[in-house]
């Protein structure tokens, strides 16, 4: 079934193939309330890693499950991974040049203020959009 799913495809949209593969024969979640208990059901597990001091490969591979749920999570609602994560980025993008732009103005630096104050900032940004 999932032979055909071109390896070069970027992460996200080979995850959404194969999905998309194995639900055509019924190996899927009918509601989307079920991906989302697998999302925290591979948050506790990465959390655990965590706690055992996981090697770096360990929490790749937790991560990797993460990721693939989200793409999963994605397809549920319809929702182009890629084009979300883009979206996603840009965000990110907006708002901590709105944290450099109000450090600035106060003559500050990002590496010269602490997390807290730019986390401040960081919620105005928000707020803003």
């Amino acid at each position: 079934m999932l032979d055909g799913v071109a390896l070069a495809l970027p992460a996200l949209t080979r995850a959404l193939k194969l999905q998309k593969r194995a639900a055509r024969v019924g190996f899927d979640w009918d509601d989307p309330a079920q991906v989302i208990e697998k999302f925290h059901e591979e948050i506790g597990e990465i959390e655990r890693e965590m706690a055992a001091g996981a090697a770096a490969d360990r929490l790749e591979d937790e991560i990797g499950d993460l990721l693939f749920n989200c793409a999963n999570l994605a397809r549920k609602f319809n929702v182009d991974p890629e084009k979300a994560l883009r979206r996603g980025n840009a965000k990110f993008g907006r708002r901590f040049r709105r944290v450099e732009a109000l450090l600035a103005a106060d003559g500050k630096r990002p590496e010269d203020s602490t997390l807290a104050q730019m986390e401040t900032l960081w919620c105005r940004a928000k707020r803003e959009e």
